[in-house]
């Protein structure tokens, strides 16, 4: 039977490799996973107030379907949350969606039509570049500089009459890096410009090192801002699926998608009533889990880089903010590419990693993504093998 052309080009590297390390599962092998950004896999734990909620609006039957937009307390909340960040919101502009994904999802399906492009930063997280293919769109890798800010003019270069979004993930998966306000004014100026949406991904905002976050709300003005967050990082709720869309109400060019978006979460009917009851604690409660979990992170993201660094063949930057970092490996005389390094190193070695090529083949070749969230011994472990695998593989 035929399958969709769009269906079949859908591709998400981080889950699709686990197929390979099923094979190698099977053999009765160990396998360290490291592919996957979920917290709440390891040494994190969804905060007792967030999972006492949960169960209350369960035990209490609040188990109907919620409203399509999302629940109006909940909707309250994140107004409360993202004003203070300096984004400019009123309840009608935020819709709850299951999860981020749903949101980015919704929000492309209502701007890209087939022929049409989206800028997004190299290298990006590849459900950007997944759904703007699936709904016929070309997505379209800009150069960020070392320092994590935009290639004005590598962007200005990119931009024709078929563009039509800019995309912002700050701070940015796969390589931790965080824009400063200098580099989101500038994307900021340029869709003003050349009249582009721009879409920013905040999901990592609470977890950022060694300096104050900037959100892309300080410097939002009128501009038609699409603000994506949600509650799956900070808030350790992975499993729950949880986030929101948020349309700038100070942006007028936005209102064809205030009409429209809601449209899709109607068809939809609706996200989690208790996951979302759950979630307005999550904003209004105790937020001392967010401190500890940024301390351990820290803490381990400096042993990581490190040990990377001294490895002769990787280099590897000091990422600003999440829980990734995207070493650089010398290829040449080894491998053929990096999809070939990351299965000769989970096959040498049980370690899981994800090939750089899979957040964008531009800016993304010859790198591999790791997280560093299980305890310091699994990671000291994992490094181990890793540098016993690079020093055989030179000689």
């Amino acid at each position: 039977m035929k399958v969709s052309d769009r269906t079949s080009g859908v591709e998400y590297v981080i889950r699709d490799i686990i197929s390979y390390a099923r094979k190698y599962e099977s053999t009765g092998k160990q396998i360290i996973y490291l592919n996957i950004g979920d917290p709440v896999k390891y040494d994190f734990k969804t905060p007792d107030h967030i999972k006492a909620a949960l169960i209350d609006a369960v035990t209490k039957d609040q188990n109907y379907y919620a409203e399509s937009e999302g629940l109006p307390e909940l909707r309250k909340a994140i107004v409360e949350k993202e004003s203070q960040k300096g984004f400019p919101l009123a309840d009608s502009d935020v819709l709850v969606t299951n999860g981020v994904s749903e949101g980015l999802d919704m929000t492309l399906a209502s701007i890209v039509d087939p022929g049409t492009e989206v800028l997004m930063p190299g290298p990006y997280y590849p459900p950007y570049a997944s759904y703007v293919k699936f709904y016929g769109g070309k997505p379209i890798e800009f150069k960020l500089y070392e320092d994590g800010r935009p290639d004005v003019e590598d962007v200005s270069s990119k931009i024709n009459s078929k563009s039509r979004a800019i995309c912002i993930i700050s701070p940015n998966n796969p390589t931790g890096e965080v824009f400063d306000r200098k580099g989101l004014q500038q994307l900021i100026d340029i869709a003003i410009e050349h009249n582009l949406y721009v879409i920013c991904d905040e999901i990592y905002d609470n977890i950022v090192f060694d300096e104050q976050f900037t959100s892309i709300g300080r410097v939002a003005s009128d501009a038609p801002v699409i603000l994506l967050n949600g509650f799956s990082k900070g808030y350790l709720m992975t499993g729950w699926r949880c986030g929101y869309i948020c349309l700038n109400s100070d942006s007028r060019k936005l209102d064809g998608l205030r009409e429209n978006v809601p449209k899709l979460a109607r068809v939809r009917i609706s996200s989690n009533l208790p996951v979302q009851i759950a979630a307005i604690q999550a904003l209004r409660g105790p937020q001392d889990h967010i401190i500890e979990m940024v301390q351990k992170l820290r803490k381990r993201r400096d042993y990581v880089v490190k040990r990377l660094n001294s490895i002769n063949g990787i280099s590897c930057k000091l990422p600003r903010g999440a829980f990734y970092v995207f070493p650089k490996i010398e290829l040449e005389h080894r491998w053929n590419d990096d999809r070939e390094f990351v299965l000769d190193l989970l096959n040498s070695t049980g370690v899981l990693a994800v090939q750089g090529s899979g957040f964008g083949r531009e800016f993304g070749a010859g790198h591999f993504r790791i997280v560093y969230l299980p305890p310091e011994n699994v990671l000291e472990e994992a490094m181990d093998k890793l540098e016993i695998f690079i020093s055989k593989s030179s000689k």
